[in-house]
């Protein structure tokens, strides 16, 4: 999406909103399928982004979702509920009803404790229906089991006529920027797997895996991605695994095809520093990372003129001090009605921001392809029916 569609839209749409350009996004899917062998798979973690999922449903493999909110959301946008994997720390009895009731068969579960694992299995047992399951291994959070837990289970599968355990889940950490950090948690899960073979006659069918590749939002960095895709790759391929894996991925799917586009309200020089008030702020845009307001994302100013050049801060409408979203920005002659465009905003910052904080209207959701051009995918929500109970 160049600054000229980002214009256009500007023009069309109340700001504060998002815009979401699926061509990119289809791009950033094709260059990740390049990078590795055909028997890679693809998992799109839904957290990142939940607008994205029907456009991505046919370019990726499964899509991950962590709440029952995000599977019924599945179930709206009539996702093949084959591709969903369920996972998640917290799973209600309900929820396991509800999906193995309706779903069963279809789509896989994760177990993230041994408590987790005897609710599926035995509701799968009482009421004979088949499910699919990954045991999600922890790094030493709260998430997954101890390798001695999954250890266990594997021994006595075959109590559990009714539960087929496919695989690892294993996920440690986002924005790794060392590749000795692959090396290190494939060759873990490689010999896991191979003493699993040994000791258990237990094939791994599927490796999820999670490899917390970065983006690099800030001018100041040095931009890593293709380097760590590529070393990712490179590592997986050393692997020689037998079976599928598959590639948990959210923020590097999602972040690129995103900006969040907010206008000038307001210009002010306090103290001999120049100050920009905009219609959007900290509640809307987030980036991991950030310190301060003090790192530099990418940013367009969409009415660029001749003028002086001095550093601004840019605010945004809460009232809180903290509300910045980047100090000491170069602009030109910066003025009330321009619009500025944060760059790689597609992940997290549309549901991780402080959205009611205040009582502001959520923004508009804007979906945007060349095929289809601007489409409303959400329009602007007023919050303040949320943050007060009347009868």
């Amino acid at each position: 999406m160049d600054e000229k569609s980002i214009k256009q839209a500007a023009s069309q749409y109340q700001t504060p909103f998002y815009v979401f350009d699926f061509d990119m996004l289809e791009t950033q899917i094709h260059k990740i399928r390049a990078a590795f062998d055909a028997n890679v798979g693809i998992c799109y973690a839904m957290k990142a982004n939940p607008f994205l999922i029907k456009k991505l449903e046919s370019i990726v493999d499964c899509i991950e979702v962590c709440s029952p909110g995000e599977f019924h959301i599945c179930e709206r946008a009539e996702i093949n509920m084959d591709k969903v994997v369920m996972s998640g720390v917290n799973k209600k009895q309900s929820d396991v009803e509800y999906l193995l009731n309706r779903y069963s068969g279809k789509g896989v579960i994760t177990a993230e404790s041994f408590s987790q694992w005897q609710m599926i299995e035995n509701y799968a047992a009482k009421h004979k229906l088949p499910v699919r399951v990954l045991l999600r291994l922890t790094i030493g959070n709260q998430f997954g089991m101890d390798e001695t837990v999954i250890r266990q289970i594997i021994e006595n599968r075959f109590s559990s006529p009714y539960v087929h355990i496919e695989g690892i889940q294993f996920f440690s950490s986002t924005q790794k920027k060392s590749s000795c950090k692959f090396e290190t948690e494939l060759s873990m899960l490689k010999n896991l797997c191979s003493d699993l073979q040994h000791r258990y006659g237990f094939t791994v069918e599927k490796l999820e895996y999670g490899p917390g590749l970065p983006v690099c939002y800030f001018q100041d960095e040095a931009d890593v991605e293709d380097t760590m895709l590529a070393a990712l790759a490179e590592g997986i391929k050393a692997l020689n695994f037998s079976g599928k894996i598959t590639l948990e991925i959210g923020r590097y799917i999602a972040a690129s095809c995103g900006y969040y586009v907010t206008s000038v309200i307001d210009v002010k020089v306090n103290k001999g520093h120049p100050y920009c008030i905009v219609d959007g702020g900290i509640h809307h845009l987030n980036y991991y990372g950030q310190m301060m307001a003090m790192k530099k994302p990418p940013v367009l100013h969409l009415n660029k003129r001749d003028g002086e050049l001095s550093e601004w801060t840019i605010c945004g409408s809460l009232c809180t001090m903290n509300d910045v979203l980047v100090k000491q920005y170069p602009f030109r002659a910066l003025c009330p009605g321009d619009t500025l465009a944060f760059g790689k905003a597609g992940a997290y910052s549309v549901t991780e921001g402080m959205s009611l904080f205040l009582s502001h209207e959520l923004p508009q959701i804007i979906t945007y392809s060349k095929q289809d051009g601007y489409c409303l995918a959400r329009d602007n929500f007023p919050t303040d029916r949320l943050n007060y109970y009347n009868k």
